[in-house]
C-alpha cells in the first residue's frame, strides 16, 4: 500500500484551486462579453445574472481552497450566500421595470406573464367601430 505525503493534499488543492480560478474568470468573462454583444435587455440580463454569479462562485471556492483559513472561508461563503440571493432579485427588478417601460417587445416573448398586470392601471375597452 502506498503511503499518502502530507503534500499531496496541499498540491491537489492548490491545482483544483487553479482549476477553479480560471473557469470564474472564464464565466465572468463571458458575462461581460454577453452583456456588451446582446441586444436585448432581457438577454443582457440573462447574461448578467446567471454566468456572473457561477463564475464569482467559482473564483470565491478558488481562493478558499487556496487560503485555507476558516475566518477567511467563512467569509467567502457570506459573499456567496449574499450574491444568491440578490443576484436574480436584480435581475428580475430590471427585466420587470423593463417590460413595464417599453424596453421590452411583448412580441418576443413566448409568454407575457406582466401583460396583464392588476398594478397597472387598466385602459377602458376600445368600442369597434362600425363597418361603413
Amino acid at each position: 500500500m502506498t503511503e499518502v505525503l502530507p503534500g499531496f493534499w496541499t498540491t491537489l488543492a492548490d491545482v483544483v484551486a487553479a482549476v477553479c480560478l480560471l473557469l470564474g474568470g472564464f464565466f465572468s468573462l463571458s458575462a461581460g462579453v454577453g452583456v456588451l454583444r446582446f441586444g436585448d435587455l432581457l438577454a443582457r440580463t440573462h447574461a448578467v445574472a446567471k454566468p456572473q454569479v457561477l463564475g464569482l462562485i467559482l473564483l470565491l471556492l478558488g481562493v478558499a481552497l487556496r487560503v485555507r483559513s476558516w475566518p477567511a472561508v467563512t467569509m467567502l461563503a457570506l459573499v456567496v450566500a449574499f450574491q444568491l440571493l440578490t443576484s436574480p432579485v436584480a435581475a428580475h427588478m430590471v427585466g420587470r421595470a423593463g417590460v413595464r417601460t417599453g424596453k421590452v417587445d411583448p412580441a418576443g416573448l413566448e409568454v407575457d406573464e406582466l401583460g396583464d398586470d392588476p398594478a397597472e392601471p387598466r385602459q377602458a375597452p376600445q368600442q369597434p367601430t362600425p363597418p361603413r
